[in-house]
């Protein structure tokens, strides 16, 4: 495993050496014969590594000098990084036109002439330590062996999550024995009567998630239970459980799958048990985990022992991820091949699908020979261990897919990541190359691939397991808990995932390290001395979180990071200010302000960020400095979250390469123009309640490239925008949501011939669609908190159903029935003062006779009304949340309310009770429905 860590970093880093960008950057300040000499030297001793990791030497000595080329390879990095950080300073100095700026360049320590001094003397000792350690291979009796140029990946179509059960091998037995279970009354004894627990126990790989899903989709359950939900107990605490099950179990008859439960604590069982104890009779969980004493728990019934694969069914299984489809006819010696490495897979379909991805369209006899033949399999293991599958799947991966992969053993076991997060570390760490010589393919569309083909091999479906294989190279990686006592010298990138007292002394005094990372959501850095040490010490970092932190006060020394490219300040509650020294950071492509919702002011001299790839920002000003922006010429993702005294954004000058713009919760923006956007695809706008939408260009249509639009929160709109229109050609994505105005769907809606998804949430007057909406095209429709629609397309027996029911995936929320509603006398004097308002979300209220007036006066009052509600930042408007969460209310709680028939919206919070009664008590009853 060492090996071939070690080959990873030296092929990765050999790769950016022969990069276009490398050899402009050495040609420009005259190394560029050095640069070739190393890439020379450096490709023997990638041969020679790949011969040691053929021969699996475990000496010492050999060891060691593994270690010095990891140690090489990374002192080169620094070296090639600093001519792109000298090389990218130097455009900012000419690009200022200021003869001050220019002279105190020539005197910094970033001088031209002083720089290549000091680069000449770190690239020779480069080169002599290189040439050291390729003579020092040959003393192993290690041989170069060249690499197989064709290591490229062979990509197959991913599926999407949802199980098919004509896709699934060899579970039709189980999955109808689970159903029976499902269907049998609750077994006598002393447990409830109510509810039934049915576990699947076991081991990882097995399949019980799919086989949990096959039983799921199965129509037969459609006749069973009434309602059906799918939850991942080790994600949700018991508060988020009570929101969202215990209204919405209640009095039903239904099925609940807690899938891949490891939480053994009795209590927590019960507590959560008797909280959802509110179904019909014949209520049923179902319940997937590795565990047999979790099992005995909570369990009414013996478990479901989950058993592997036949023979026959794994060979099948195998057949089609090593082959295309008809393919394994044409090569009948490599199925024979194929039956005696399933064989070794002992019946673990997760063993047998990754080791048959890792041989897909691989047509060479010795590969397949490798795999059967290799001695990962005499290793002493555990019974029905898949640990060798996997690592021999594992060593089948392209090396810069190895190397990915083992940045997930920073993140602790049973923790959600986010990929998005991922993939900007695997950017930030140089681990993603564009496939194009000159670099025109977008990184992050390159490392988007890469996740895609990891979760392809199932190499993200059981992430427990899998990670044992990065355990070898534990001298690189750390996950710095409790538990931890001491980190190694050689240790490069750390996660910090619980508060250790003695943290500050566990970290490594070398200036090795390259990335500090804070996994866990609301863990952050509160000690200011302890990030003093580490731009002291970590000069070298590349990627640097800070998120979740509470010191009040960025030092100016964050300067001093040349090499940082990723710098993620996010959910900072307490910084008012960042230092203009972080201007000075020329490589950052990463950076992040979201949620710092105290910070004054942007720091002057933003636009000298020239790398800036993705920019989020909060911040109390009104108005941004449009040149800053204007001068960002690589920017593809910006983003504003929580500005909410920001009005205007932008004016005329352009930003040329943005792709991506999401605007959340800015709640005094008026105005946004879209056409200083040229590459604009990816729009999101939410909680922008003083937004013109209209953009008071509705006379023409802009021309845009739109492919992904969201809306949220737009309460007094009668109809979409019309600028959606000039998108007609390249939409593919439309979401829209909380429209509480919105009843009928624009014509040009039809003209949209690649929409692909269509998305209708929270819009409660709108019940009806059109007729010649572009059904051809459309994959995936989804209608929720919409009654009247959602009655009408309810599968089988609704008006629209027949238009929609070809649609390959189709949402339809359960519509809103009377009897569903709670009517309460709003004249009661006491009901305001003691209803619990928290756990509504319908209130459709009936009011008083209503007065005639002018429409002076209708306008008059309808602004009083707003006002009541609450002033601007004050309401409960909704804000995203950070890491793919779903929006949540900053302030208070915000209430739909039907007034004659029409939808508006009443503000809500424990400070501003006294409006909402008396928005109330303007009305007679309400209905209500809980949430």
């Amino acid at each position: 495993m060492a090996e071939s860590f070690v080959f990873d970093v030296a092929d990765s880093l050999l790769g950016k050496l022969t990069s276009y960008a490398y050899e402009e950057v050495s040609g420009a300040y005259g190394v560029y014969e050095d640069f070739q000499r190393i890439k020379d030297t450096l490709a023997i001793v990638r041969g020679l590594l790949l011969d040691s990791e053929h021969k699996n030497d475990q000496r010492h000595g050999l060891r060691e000098w593994l270690r010095q080329i990891q140690c090489i390879c990374s002192d080169a990095e620094d070296v090639f990084n600093g001519f792109e950080f000298q090389d990218k300073r130097k455009q900012v100095v000419e690009a200022s036109g200021s003869t001050r700026t220019k002279v105190r360049h020539f005197f910094s320590s970033s001088n031209p002439l002083a720089f290549r001094l000091r680069m000449a003397h770190r690239i020779k000792e480069i080169r002599n330590r290189l040439d050291k350690v390729a003579a020092d291979g040959t003393k192993f009796g290690l041989m170069r062996i060249d690499v197989d140029p064709g290591h490229i990946v062979q990509k197959r179509e991913l599926t999407h999550s949802h199980v098919d059960a004509l896709d699934v091998i060899g579970r039709e037995k189980d999955r109808d024995e689970i159903i029976k279970l499902l269907m049998l009354p609750h077994p006598q004894g002393d447990g409830d009567k109510s509810l039934c627990v049915i576990p699947i126990v076991g081991i990882g790989g097995l399949g019980k998630t799919t086989l949990a899903k096959l039983v799921f989709n199965d129509e037969r359950m459609d006749q069973s239970f009434k309602l059906r939900m799918w939850e991942n107990l080790n994600n949700l605490d018991i508060e988020q459980l009570q929101t969202r099950l215990r209204h919405k179990l209640s009095r039903q008859k239904f099925l609940l799958v807690l899938d891949d439960v490891r939480n053994d604590d009795r209590a927590k069982w019960i507590e959560l048990k008797d909280l959802i104890k509110v179904g019909a009779a014949g209520s049923k969980i179902l319940v997937t985990t590795r565990s047999n004493s979790i099992s005995s728990m909570m369990g009414d019934v013996p478990p479901y022992l989950l058993k592997g694969l036949s023979p026959k069914d794994c060979l099948s299984l195998f057949v089609k991820w090593a082959f295309k489809e008809g393919e394994e006819t044409k090569y009948p010696n490599l199925v024979d091949i194929g039956k005696e490495i399933v064989k070794k897979c002992r019946g673990v379909p997760l063993a047998v699908k990754t080791l048959g991805s890792s041989l897909f369209s691989k047509l060479d006899l010795n590969k397949w020979v490798f795999v059967r033949d290799s001695e990962l399999w005499n290793l002493e293991q555990k019974k029905d261990d898949i640990l060798p599958a996997l690592k021999l799947s594992y060593d089948q991966m392209p090396s810069y897919l190895r190397q990915c992969f083992a940045y997930f053993s920073l993140y602790p076991k049973d923790c959600s990541f986010d990929s998005f997060e991922i993939q900007t570390l695997w950017i930030a760490l140089g681990l993603v190359h564009s496939h194009s010589r000159n670099g025109s393919e977008k990184l992050e569309d390159v490392a988007r691939e890469y996740m895609d083909e990891l979760h392809s091999r199932s190499f993200l479906h059981e992430f427990e397991d899998l990670i044992r294989l990065c355990l070898p190279v534990q001298k690189e990686f750390v996950a710095l808990d409790l538990h931890t006592h001491n980190i190694s010298k050689q240790v490069r990138h750390i996660s910090v995932v619980e508060n250790n007292p003695q943290g500050h002394v566990l970290f490594p005094k070398s200036r090795s390290v390259r990335t500090l990372l804070f996994p866990i959501k609301g863990l952050g850095l509160a000690s200011e001395t302890l990030l003093d040490i580490w731009i002291s010490r970590y000069k070298y970092l590349r990627y640097l979180d800070l998120s979740n932190s509470s010191f009040d006060i960025l030092p100016n020394s964050i300067a001093k990071l040349e090499h940082l490219r990723a710098l993620d300040l996010s959910d900072n509650r307490k910084i008012k200010n960042i230092p203009s020294s972080i201007c000075n950071l020329q490589n950052l492509e990463f950076l992040s302000f979201s949620g710092c919702t105290e910070l004054e002011t942007l720091p002057e001299g933003l636009g000298n960020l020239i790398s800036l790839r993705q920019l989020i920002i909060s911040t109390k000003q009104s108005v941004l400095p449009n040149n800053e922006f204007a001068r960002m010429n690589h920017l593809r993702t910006l983003g504003f979250d929580c500005c909410h005294n920001l009005k205007f954004l932008f004016s005329k000058d352009q930003l040329p390469s943005l792709e991506t713009l999401f605007v959340v919760s800015c709640g005094s923006l008026e105005s946004l123009p879209l056409n200083i956007f040229p590459k604009l695809h990816t729009l999101n706008i939410s909680g922008c309640r003083y937004l013109n939408l209209l953009l008071n260009n509705e006379s023409s249509i802009l021309t845009l490239r739109l492919k992904y639009i969201h809306l949220e929160g737009f309460y007094d709109l009668l109809a979409l925008p019309r600028w959606i229109e000039g998108s007609a050609n390249t939409l593919e994505t439309l979401i829209i949501e909380k429209f509480l105005d919105l009843k009928i769907l624009p014509e040009f809606l039809a003209t949209m011939s690649h929409l692909k998804r269509l998305y209708f949430l929270q819009c409660p007057l709108l019940e009806n669609i059109l007729s010649n909406l572009p059904l051809t095209s459309l994959e995936d429709l989804r209608i929720d908190g919409c009654p009247g629609l959602c009655r009408k397309c309810k599968p089988q027996s609704g008006e629209y159903w027949p238009i929609i029911a070809h649609i390959k995936s189709v949402s339809v929320g359960e519509p809103i029935a009377d009897e569903e509603y709670e009517v309460i006398d709003l004249l009661q004097a006491s009901f305001i003062q003691t209803f619990d308002f928290q756990n509504y979300y319908y209130l459709f209220m009936r009011s008083r006779k209503k007065k005639k007036g002018t429409e002076k006066k209708r306008k008059k009052k309808k602004k009083k009304k707003q006002e009541a509600g609450g002033h601007r930042g004050r309401t409960g408007s909704f804000s995203g949340g950070k890491k793919g969460e779903g929006s949540r209310p900053s302030f208070g709680k915000t209430l739909l309310i039907r007034k004659d028939h029409k939808m508006m919206r009443l503000n809500w919070s424990g400070k501003g009770m006294c409006n909402l009664e008396r928005q109330l008590r303007q009305c007679k009853s309400l209905w209500v429905q809980q949430e």
